[in-house]
């Protein structure tokens, strides 16, 4: 645009940082707005795909978190009863070398916080939005809950994720279908166990269980290398489980997946455990009068294809890319959604489809996934199209953003090797 913005970005995640970032780089004038009295990450561990790591490179932020976390060559799952494949996707099997990079959320959260504290950005904190105010053609006003108002800005993005109080400014009304199925998390340390430090590893009984361990690399002062644990559960069950007790959880997941005795061994208290809900939320239009939605605001899904956070960064490179090209405000907005949407939808489709044959009650769609998916994945060209959907490449994102994949190949710890992670 010819003219700096005075923008409030509501929500310290990772779409709200990476949205201040870009947008401040761009000349924009940006105040942050978080409800947390401390900015603070939320979750557990999650994986940087290419995608994602394109967008962290623009900001020269991909090569100290490679460093932090640990390179993911393959995601791998067994069903537990029978020792079957049900899940095999090399990074190796695409053209170029790629590979994702598990990482714990706070160290994402720490390095784009301190990137941020670095710039002319204005942080509010214990701020929570309750509506925005946009009665004049020109400027937009917060509207805390407390009710001391905010602004007036140019532009709001809204980055407070799936249960934001803004949607209904959106263009058209969210599409939201809420998901049976949660997951429990924990971190745990990973020196003296098994497990592959470069892959993603799950075990499935039928689709009602599933269990996983993903390599995080080292937080903070913590020498050893950690990992993010997580089990299934319904969001209905979470009571039950509680009153099960944690010896009762420990031996189930013990039965399910012997290897996770020694990592199970730090889990000594249920507050260690933080339960995640799910669900697939879509806003048609992501955006409204004077207000973008970006990341889980504007639309998540299962995590299933582990894409939340590389979708939001991409989603705010995408804004960043459209307040530069557009001549207006509204022309930007536009074209904003018109940069993310195929993305978007390919992504929600992929995962509404999915989803059911690795997380639900069915008993029918877990065995047509276990006889299907080795023979499949055998088939030339199927493991690279596997491998582009995990890497969050397929559709094209990033030469659609300009943006070009990063030569970061030489900042991972190790190269990909094709026979890694045996069956256990």
């Amino acid at each position: 645009m010819s003219r700096s913005l005075t923008i409030a970005i509501i929500g310290c995640g990772t779409a709200g940082l990476a949205a201040a970032l870009l947008l401040e780089r761009a000349g924009h004038r940006i105040t942050l707005v978080e409800r947390f009295g401390e900015p603070q990450p939320l979750g557990s561990g999650l994986i940087l795909q290419p995608s994602g790591l394109a967008v962290l490179d623009e900001l020269g932020l991909a090569a100290p978190l490679i460093t932090a976390g640990s390179r993911i060559d393959r995601l791998f799952g067994l069903n537990a009863a029978t020792g079957s494949v049900v899940l095999d996707v090399r990074y190796g099997a695409l053209r170029q070398e790629r590979f994702g990079v598990g990482i714990h959320r706070a160290a994402l959260f720490e390095t784009l916080f301190a990137s941020v504290q670095k710039r002319p950005v204005a942080i509010e904190t214990g701020v929570e939005v309750a509506d925005i105010d946009a009665a004049t053609d020109s400027k937009i006003s917060l509207l805390p809950a407390n009710g001391r108002r905010i602004g007036p800005f140019d532009l709001v993005v809204d980055a407070s994720g799936t249960r934001s109080a803004l949607l209904g400014h959106a263009a058209k009304p969210a599409v939201r279908v809420p998901l049976s199925y949660g997951a429990l998390w924990a971190n745990v340390p990973l020196a003296g166990t098994g497990f592959d430090r470069h892959a993603l590893e799950q075990r499935y009984r039928r689709a009602s269980v599933m269990a996983g361990v993903l390599p995080i690399g080292c937080q903070g002062e913590e020498p050893e290398p950690q990992a993010a644990l997580f089990w299934s559960l319904k969001a209905d069950a979470l009571e039950a489980w509680r009153n099960a007790g944690l010896a009762a959880w420990k031996a189930e997941v013990e039965r399910i997946w012997p290897a996770t005795a020694p990592v199970l061994d730090h889990i000594v208290d249920p507050a260690q455990l933080t339960f995640a809900n799910y669900r697939h939320q879509t806003l048609p239009r992501p955006y409204g009068r004077r207000i973008a939605f970006i990341g889980d605001a504007a639309h998540s899904t299962s995590p299933q294809l582990g894409q939340g956070a590389n979708m939001a960064l991409l989603d705010a490179y995408a804004l960043a890319v459209a307040l530069d090209q557009a001549g207006d405000l509204d022309t930007a907005l536009l074209r904003y959604a018109q940069l993310r949407r195929w993305h978007v939808r390919l992504y929600q489709a992929a995962s509404r489809m999915f989803t059911p044959f690795y997380q639900s009650d069915s008993a029918v769609l877990p065995l047509i996934r276990d006889r299907l998916v080795p023979p499949l994945a055998r088939l030339p060209g199927i493991d690279r199209m596997l491998a582009l959907l995990v890497s969050g490449l397929i559709g094209g994102p990033l030469r659609r953003l300009g943006l070009k994949e990063p030569a970061i190949a030489a900042e991972s710890d190790r190269p990909a090797l094709a026979g890694e992670g045996a069956e256990r």
